[in-house]
C-alpha cells in the first residue's frame, strides 16, 4: 500500500473533493513502466483538476499531478530498468491519465526522459513541468537567432514558475533581463534570479489605440498573453520574437496583423510543453542541466507534502503561489 491524493466526484452534486488515501499498485492505471515517485510539483493545471469544479478530469477518482520524477521499480520496455532515474512532463498525465501526487506511478515508457547527470529527482522538480516550458522557450529564442548583447530580453509575469526559470536561464546566459511583475515585495526575489530590473505590470495593463511603440525588445518570454502580450508586441524589436508560453492574461490579442508582424518583423513562437517529440524533451533536459544555475533554482523551491496539496491547488489559482512548489513523496 501506498499514499495518494485522490479526487473524487459527488455524481448527484458535481463537485470534487480531494483528499489523501492508501492505495495499492493493483489500483493504477496499466502501462509498461512502473515508477516509485518521489518528488512532483504544483502547477495551473494541478490546481484545476484539485479544484471543486473537477476542472480537466474527465474521469474519477483520479490522482492528479502533472509531472513527476522518480526512480524506476519495474519496466516491460528495454530502454528502463530498475534504478533509472526519470522524468516525466506532459503527455495529459495528471489529466487524462493518473499522474504524480502517488507515491507509484505506472506510465507508458514514451512519456518518460532519463534524467540527465547533474539533476537529482527533487531538482528536477524544482524545475519541473514549467521550467522545462522556460527552457524549450529560451531555446525557440535561440533558433530565432537571439544571443546575449542584442539587447534586453523582457519575461512576462516573471515571479511565476516559468518565469523564475526563464529569467534565471536567461540571466545565466548572459542577457539582460527585464522582469515584470505586479508584485513590488517581489523584486529582491527576482533580481537574486538575475533580472537586470523590474517592469512594473501596470506598464502594460492598459490596450493602446497606437499600432506601434518604441522598439524596447530583443527577445520576450511571455507567460501571461491577453491585454499584456498585445502591449508587448508593439515594443519589440525589429526582427525579434516572442515565445508565448501561456494565457493567464486572457487569450485575446489587442492588435493588428500589419503591426508589428508585417512592419517589424516580429515572429510570434507558440511554446507547448505537452507532447513534445522525444529528442527535444532530452535536449531541453540536457540543455537545463547545464545551463541553469542550481543556486538559483534553490531560491524558487517552496517544500510542501501531500497533505498540503488541496490548500496550494487554491492559491495558484489565485496567483498566490511564488516560484516553484516541490511535493515531497519520498517519505
Amino acid at each position: 500500500m501506498f499514499k495518494a491524493l485522490i479526487v473524487e466526484k459527488d455524481e448527484e452534486t458535481g463537485k470534487t473533493a480531494a483528499a489523501v488515501k492508501e492505495i495499492s499498485e493493483a489500483d493504477l492505471p496499466r502501462a509498461e513502466v512502473t515508477v516509485a515517485v518521489e518528488y512532483s510539483t504544483v502547477n495551473y493545471k494541478d490546481g484545476l483538476c484539485i479544484g471543486p469544479g473537477g476542472g480537466l478530469v474527465r474521469h474519477y477518482p483520479h490522482v492528479p499531478g502533472i509531472d513527476f520524477a522518480g526512480t524506476v521499480e519495474e519496466s516491460a520496455d528495454d530502454r528502463y530498468k530498475p534504478g533509472d532515474r526519470v522524468v516525466l512532463t506532459g503527455w495529459r498525465v495528471g489529466e487524462a491519465h493518473w499522474g504524480g501526487y502517488a507515491q507509484k506511478a505506472r506510465v507508458r515508457a514514451d512519456w518518460l526522459v532519463p534524467l540527465p547527470e547533474g539533476l537529482d529527482t527533487r531538482a528536477a522538480m524544482a524545475v519541473g513541468t514549467a521550467g522545462l516550458t522556460a527552457m524549450l522557450a529560451v531555446m525557440a529564442l535561440e533558433d530565432q537567432g537571439l544571443e546575449p548583447g542584442h539587447g534586453p530580453v523582457l519575461v512576462t509575469g516573471a515571479a511565476g514558475g516559468v518565469g523564475s526559470v526563464a529569467t534565471a536561464i536567461l540571466a545565466h546566459l548572459g542577457h539582460e533581463v527585464a522582469a515584470v511583475t505586479g508584485r513590488p515585495e517581489q523584486e529582491d526575489y527576482l533580481k537574486g534570479l538575475g533580472a537586470s530590473r523590474i517592469v512594473p505590470r501596470e506598464d502594460f495593463a492598459e490596450p493602446t489605440r497606437k499600432p506601434l511603440e518604441s522598439e524596447q525588445w530583443s527577445g520576450c518570454v511571455d507567460a501571461v498573453a491577453g491585454v499584456m502580450l498585445g502591449r508587448v508586441l508593439k515594443q519589440m524589436k525589429y526582427g525579434s520574437s516572442v515565445a508565448a508560453v501561456g494565457l493567464a492574461g486572457g487569450a485575446a490579442i489587442e492588435g493588428a496583423l500589419i503591426t508589428p508582424f508585417i512592419l517589424r518583423g516580429v515572429n510570434l513562437l507558440g511554446i507547448d510543453s505537452v507532447m513534445q517529440p522525444y529528442q527535444n524533451r532530452v535536449r531541453a533536459w540536457e540543455r537545463i542541466a547545464r545551463d541553469l544555475p542550481m543556486d538559483k533554482l534553490e531560491a524558487m523551491v517552496r517544500p510542501a507534502t501531500l497533505e498540503d496539496l488541496p490548500g496550494l491547488g487554491a492559491d495558484i489559482l489565485k496567483g498566490q503561489v511564488r516560484g516553484r512548489v516541490v511535493v515531497d513523496l519520498s517519505a
